[in-house]
Protein backbone atom coordinates (compact mmCIF):
# COMPACT_ATOMS: atom_id res chain seq x y z
CA UNK A 1 0.00 0.00 0.00
CA UNK A 2 1.17 3.34 -1.00
CA UNK A 3 2.28 6.09 1.98
CA UNK A 4 -0.80 8.16 0.11
CA UNK A 5 -3.63 5.81 0.30
CA UNK A 6 -2.58 4.89 4.35
CA UNK A 7 -2.56 7.97 5.16
CA UNK A 8 -6.22 8.76 3.20
CA UNK A 9 -7.08 5.69 4.95
CA UNK A 10 -6.12 6.87 8.69
CA UNK A 11 -7.34 9.72 8.02
CA UNK A 12 -10.99 9.55 6.72
CA UNK A 13 -11.85 5.91 7.99
CA UNK A 14 -11.28 3.92 11.43
CA UNK A 15 -9.84 1.10 9.55
CA UNK A 16 -6.55 0.17 11.46
CA UNK A 17 -4.23 0.92 8.91
CA UNK A 18 -0.48 0.39 10.31
CA UNK A 19 1.39 3.20 9.60
CA UNK A 20 5.50 2.17 9.59
CA UNK A 21 6.85 5.85 8.77
CA UNK A 22 6.80 9.42 10.14
CA UNK A 23 4.27 11.44 7.90
CA UNK A 24 5.93 14.33 6.66
CA UNK A 25 3.15 17.03 5.48
CA UNK A 26 4.13 16.52 1.62
CA UNK A 27 3.12 13.08 2.67
CA UNK A 28 -0.64 14.25 3.71
CA UNK A 29 -0.97 16.71 0.83
CA UNK A 30 -0.45 13.96 -1.65
CA UNK A 31 -2.55 11.30 0.35
CA UNK A 32 -5.38 13.89 -1.13
CA UNK A 33 -5.53 12.59 -4.50
CA UNK A 34 -6.59 9.16 -2.93
CA UNK A 35 -9.60 9.77 -1.11
CA UNK A 36 -11.68 9.06 -3.94
CA UNK A 37 -10.12 5.45 -3.37
CA UNK A 38 -11.53 5.62 0.65
CA UNK A 39 -14.45 6.52 -1.27
CA UNK A 40 -14.45 3.51 -3.21
CA UNK A 41 -13.76 1.16 -0.46
CA UNK A 42 -16.49 2.52 1.12
CA UNK A 43 -18.90 2.35 -1.45
CA UNK A 44 -17.43 -1.70 -1.84
CA UNK A 45 -18.60 -2.15 1.50
CA UNK A 46 -21.74 -1.10 1.64
CA UNK A 47 -22.55 -3.35 -1.72
CA UNK A 48 -21.18 -6.09 -0.26
CA UNK A 49 -23.72 -5.21 2.79
CA UNK A 50 -26.67 -4.65 0.53
CA UNK A 51 -25.44 -8.11 -1.89
CA UNK A 52 -25.85 -10.26 1.73
CA UNK A 53 -29.36 -8.56 3.15
CA UNK A 54 -30.32 -8.83 -0.57
CA UNK A 55 -33.91 -10.49 1.12
CA UNK A 56 -34.07 -8.08 3.70
CA UNK A 57 -36.50 -5.00 3.78
CA UNK A 58 -35.52 -2.17 2.48
CA UNK A 59 -35.75 -0.04 5.69
CA UNK A 60 -33.77 -2.32 7.38
CA UNK A 61 -30.92 -2.49 4.78
CA UNK A 62 -31.20 1.34 4.53
CA UNK A 63 -30.54 1.43 8.74
CA UNK A 64 -27.91 -0.68 8.26
CA UNK A 65 -25.99 1.20 5.31
CA UNK A 66 -26.23 4.32 7.57
CA UNK A 67 -24.47 3.00 10.22
CA UNK A 68 -22.03 1.06 8.73
CA UNK A 69 -21.36 3.92 6.98
CA UNK A 70 -21.00 6.19 10.37
CA UNK A 71 -18.76 3.61 11.58
CA UNK A 72 -16.76 3.35 9.15
CA UNK A 73 -15.57 7.07 9.01
CA UNK A 74 -15.75 7.44 13.05
CA UNK A 75 -18.83 9.99 12.30
CA UNK A 76 -15.69 12.15 11.18
CA UNK A 77 -17.77 14.46 8.60
CA UNK A 78 -21.04 14.58 10.76
CA UNK A 79 -19.02 15.85 13.32
CA UNK A 80 -18.06 18.73 10.83
CA UNK A 81 -21.16 19.42 9.24
CA UNK A 82 -22.56 19.62 13.02
CA UNK A 83 -19.55 22.46 13.83
CA UNK A 84 -19.80 23.88 10.59
CA UNK A 85 -24.13 24.18 10.79
CA UNK A 86 -23.34 25.52 14.44
CA UNK A 87 -20.88 28.12 13.46
CA UNK A 88 -23.00 29.56 10.74
CA UNK A 89 -26.40 29.96 12.53
CA UNK A 90 -24.25 31.20 15.83
CA UNK A 91 -21.42 33.18 14.32
CA UNK A 92 -24.34 35.63 12.69
CA UNK A 93 -21.95 36.79 10.20
CA UNK A 94 -18.66 37.23 11.99
CA UNK A 95 -15.75 35.51 10.66
CA UNK A 96 -13.93 35.41 14.33
CA UNK A 97 -17.35 33.88 16.04
CA UNK A 98 -18.10 31.11 13.39
CA UNK A 99 -14.01 30.26 13.72
CA UNK A 100 -14.56 29.89 17.39
CA UNK A 101 -17.36 28.10 17.66
CA UNK A 102 -16.08 25.43 15.01
CA UNK A 103 -13.48 24.83 17.59
CA UNK A 104 -15.89 24.11 20.12
CA UNK A 105 -16.49 20.47 20.89
CA UNK A 106 -19.86 20.74 22.15
CA UNK A 107 -23.25 20.87 19.76
CA UNK A 108 -26.19 23.27 20.09
CA UNK A 109 -29.53 22.64 18.65
CA UNK A 110 -29.13 23.82 15.11
CA UNK A 111 -25.80 21.12 15.00
CA UNK A 112 -28.58 18.20 15.82
CA UNK A 113 -31.27 19.21 13.76
CA UNK A 114 -28.85 19.49 10.69
CA UNK A 115 -27.28 16.10 10.84
CA UNK A 116 -30.74 14.26 11.94
CA UNK A 117 -32.06 16.12 8.25
CA UNK A 118 -29.00 14.91 6.55
CA UNK A 119 -29.76 11.54 8.16
CA UNK A 120 -33.00 11.45 7.45
CA UNK A 121 -32.44 12.38 3.47
CA UNK A 122 -29.71 9.99 3.32
CA UNK A 123 -32.38 7.14 4.49
CA UNK A 124 -34.97 7.72 2.66
CA UNK A 125 -32.90 7.83 -0.69
CA UNK A 126 -31.08 4.60 0.35
CA UNK A 127 -34.68 2.96 1.23
CA UNK A 128 -35.55 3.95 -2.11
CA UNK A 129 -32.64 2.95 -3.54
CA UNK A 130 -32.24 -0.46 -1.74
CA UNK A 131 -36.15 -1.46 -3.19
CA UNK A 132 -35.11 -0.61 -6.85
CA UNK A 133 -32.01 -2.44 -6.29
CA UNK A 134 -29.71 0.63 -7.37
CA UNK A 135 -27.04 -0.09 -6.40
CA UNK A 136 -24.50 1.38 -8.19
CA UNK A 137 -25.84 4.90 -6.53
CA UNK A 138 -24.17 2.78 -2.83
CA UNK A 139 -20.78 2.36 -4.73
CA UNK A 140 -20.48 6.05 -6.46
CA UNK A 141 -22.06 7.78 -3.76
CA UNK A 142 -19.03 7.82 -1.47
CA UNK A 143 -16.94 8.24 -3.65
CA UNK A 144 -18.54 11.91 -4.91
CA UNK A 145 -18.64 13.02 -1.64
CA UNK A 146 -14.58 12.52 -1.05
CA UNK A 147 -14.20 14.03 -4.69
CA UNK A 148 -15.90 17.51 -3.19
CA UNK A 149 -13.38 17.67 -0.38
CA UNK A 150 -10.84 17.34 -3.17
CA UNK A 151 -13.12 20.43 -5.03
CA UNK A 152 -13.11 22.48 -2.07
CA UNK A 153 -9.48 22.01 -1.20
CA UNK A 154 -8.15 22.94 -4.74
CA UNK A 155 -10.39 26.09 -5.19
CA UNK A 156 -11.30 27.45 -1.53
CA UNK A 157 -8.00 28.99 0.52
CA UNK A 158 -7.86 27.01 3.93
CA UNK A 159 -7.80 29.59 6.48
CA UNK A 160 -6.57 27.59 9.93
CA UNK A 161 -3.34 27.96 10.81
CA UNK A 162 -2.11 25.06 11.99
CA UNK A 163 -3.28 21.35 11.28
CA UNK A 164 -3.32 18.38 9.59
CA UNK A 165 -6.35 20.52 6.77
CA UNK A 166 -2.51 22.85 6.06
CA UNK A 167 -0.27 20.40 5.14
CA UNK A 168 -2.75 18.96 2.69
CA UNK A 169 -3.52 22.38 1.60
CA UNK A 170 -0.22 23.51 1.16
CA UNK A 171 1.31 20.25 -0.21
CA UNK A 172 -1.65 19.23 -2.60
CA UNK A 173 -0.31 17.10 -5.53
CA UNK A 174 -2.86 19.86 -8.02
CA UNK A 175 -2.07 18.09 -11.25
CA UNK A 176 -2.37 14.94 -10.00
CA UNK A 177 -6.06 16.05 -8.48
CA UNK A 178 -7.46 17.35 -11.57
CA UNK A 179 -6.65 14.66 -13.41
CA UNK A 180 -8.72 12.38 -10.32
CA UNK A 181 -11.57 14.63 -10.51
CA UNK A 182 -11.89 14.75 -14.49
CA UNK A 183 -11.61 11.05 -14.61
CA UNK A 184 -14.34 10.61 -12.29
CA UNK A 185 -16.37 12.90 -13.81
CA UNK A 186 -15.43 10.63 -17.21
CA UNK A 187 -16.62 7.54 -15.50
CA UNK A 188 -19.82 9.40 -14.01
CA UNK A 189 -20.75 10.54 -17.54
CA UNK A 190 -20.15 6.63 -19.02
CA UNK A 191 -21.93 4.93 -16.26
CA UNK A 192 -25.16 6.93 -15.65
CA UNK A 193 -25.39 8.92 -19.13
CA UNK A 194 -28.45 11.65 -18.81
CA UNK A 195 -28.76 11.51 -15.16
CA UNK A 196 -24.37 11.35 -14.67
CA UNK A 197 -24.57 14.66 -16.73
CA UNK A 198 -27.71 15.91 -14.34
CA UNK A 199 -25.63 14.68 -11.33
CA UNK A 200 -22.63 16.51 -12.01
CA UNK A 201 -24.24 19.89 -12.76
CA UNK A 202 -26.27 19.83 -9.72
CA UNK A 203 -23.11 18.78 -7.20
CA UNK A 204 -21.06 21.41 -9.42
CA UNK A 205 -23.81 24.43 -9.12
CA UNK A 206 -24.07 23.07 -5.31
CA UNK A 207 -20.14 23.23 -4.58
CA UNK A 208 -20.08 26.78 -6.57
CA UNK A 209 -22.38 28.18 -4.01
CA UNK A 210 -21.08 26.54 -0.87
CA UNK A 211 -17.47 27.96 -2.22
CA UNK A 212 -19.42 31.12 -2.37
CA UNK A 213 -20.60 31.37 1.05
CA UNK A 214 -17.92 30.26 2.72
CA UNK A 215 -15.53 32.62 1.31
CA UNK A 216 -18.09 35.54 1.95
CA UNK A 217 -17.97 34.31 5.80
CA UNK A 218 -14.50 32.71 6.53
CA UNK A 219 -12.48 33.60 3.56
CA UNK A 220 -12.11 30.30 2.75
CA UNK A 221 -12.60 26.80 3.94
CA UNK A 222 -11.77 24.70 7.32
CA UNK A 223 -11.89 21.16 8.17
CA UNK A 224 -15.23 21.56 9.39
CA UNK A 225 -16.73 22.91 6.14
CA UNK A 226 -15.14 20.23 3.88
CA UNK A 227 -16.42 17.43 6.31
CA UNK A 228 -20.10 19.35 5.49
CA UNK A 229 -18.90 19.90 2.35
CA UNK A 230 -18.68 15.61 1.59
CA UNK A 231 -21.91 14.98 4.15
CA UNK A 232 -23.95 17.37 1.72
CA UNK A 233 -22.31 16.05 -1.31
CA UNK A 234 -23.37 12.30 -0.61
CA UNK A 235 -27.00 13.13 0.94
CA UNK A 236 -27.77 15.38 -2.90
CA UNK A 237 -26.45 12.51 -4.90
CA UNK A 238 -28.52 9.98 -3.12
CA UNK A 239 -31.57 12.08 -3.22
CA UNK A 240 -31.09 13.21 -6.83
CA UNK A 241 -30.12 9.08 -7.81
CA UNK A 242 -33.22 7.92 -5.66
CA UNK A 243 -35.60 10.15 -7.54
CA UNK A 244 -34.25 8.58 -11.35
CA UNK A 245 -34.82 5.06 -9.53
CA UNK A 246 -38.08 5.66 -9.25
CA UNK A 247 -40.44 5.46 -11.58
Amino acid sequence: MSRALALALVFLTRIPVPVRFEPAPADWGRSVACFPLVGLLIGLVLVVMYACLAHTAAAIVAVIALAVWALITGGLHLDGLADAADAWIGGFGDREKSLAIMKDPRSGPIAVVVVVLVLLGKFAALQTLVAHAAWSALLITPVLGRAAIIWMVLTTPYVRPEGVGIAHAEHLPRAACRFVLLGLGIIVLGWFGWQGVALLVMLGVALYGLRSLLMQRLGGATGDTLGAACELTEAASLLLLASFATP
